[in-house]
């Protein structure tokens, strides 16, 4: 397994707020119009679970298996080219991490891919109006 993990972020809410949004899904329609269109192909996501094509990689589906509140979130993979794990930790300040079963041949033209596309999810999520 490999990991990366994002920088800490600085979150502006309380950290029940925060928890609260992050741990129930369908919160993202109240931010979808947030997300760039071209992010957005085959979007699809219940209380549990999320999906999304993303390209080159093509569909991802992950689903929370583990909620402790207000700490933590965890989501496995359901459907993906990679089984990996995603842990969305809440504390005072926010820090994202993925474990993923990359093969060690792909790992160079993955890793750098991942670590940058965690941040980036990092970034997006320290700027939603948890309110």
């Amino acid at each position: 397994m490999s990991k990366f993990e994002s920088s800490v972020k600085a979150i502006a809410y309380p950290q029940e707020n925060v928890y609260r949004m992050l741990s129930d899904f369908t919160n993202i329609e109240r931010v979808r119009d947030r997300i760039p269109e071209d992010k957005l192909k085959d979007l699809s996501f219940d209380q549990d679970g999320i999906s999304i094509s993303i390209a080159p990689i093509g569909a991802v589906s992950m689903r929370i298996v583990e909620r402790e509140e207000p700490k933590m979130i965890k989501l496995q993979s359901e459907k993906s080219p990679v089984k990996f794990q995603f842990w969305i930790q809440v504390l005072p300040k926010m820090r994202l991490t993925i474990d993923a079963d990359i093969p060690f041949f792909a790992k160079g033209m993955v890793a750098g891919p991942l670590q940058e596309g965690i941040e980036k999810v990092a970034d997006a999520l320290s700027m939603i109006p948890y309110e």
